[in-house]
């Protein structure tokens, strides 16, 4: 399992990004940096998330795998469900970046900021 920091990248609203808004989870990470998806089936419910946003309340949830791909999930249902785009593919690694399509509709790009093995 792995301890990753996302962190809010350029956007029109915060040019340099932002250290205040974003995410951290926690998820099993295979050699290559990738999303192990047979451990995370195997340990469903211990992959989670915390999405802390300046002025907002922190939200808790967990990494879902749903019919369109991952997401982001913090009650049942999908109302309040943030996709993320093509999570399988991407690497786990410092200044990579991921796309997330929040709670209100906007996709905007997330870097990862640290990713710290949990022993």
């Amino acid at each position: 399992m792995r301890f990753i920091r996302l962190e809010l990248a350029r956007t029109d609203e915060f040019p340099e990004g932002s250290h205040n808004h974003g995410y951290e989870l926690t998820a099993p990470v295979d050699a290559q940096g990738r999303l192990d998806v047979k451990k995370w089936r195997q340990g469903r419910g211990r992959s989670t998330v915390r999405r802390f946003w300046q002025g907002e309340d922190d939200e808790f949830g967990d990494l879902i795998k749903t019919r369109d791909g991952w997401a982001f999930s913090y009650a049942p249902g999908e109302e309040d469900d943030e996709a993320i785009y093509r999570l399988e593919s991407h690497v786990f690694a410092e200044g990579s970046y991921f796309s997330v399509t929040e709670h209100d509709g906007k996709t905007r790009p997330f870097k990862v900021v640290s990713s710290t093995l949990i022993k």
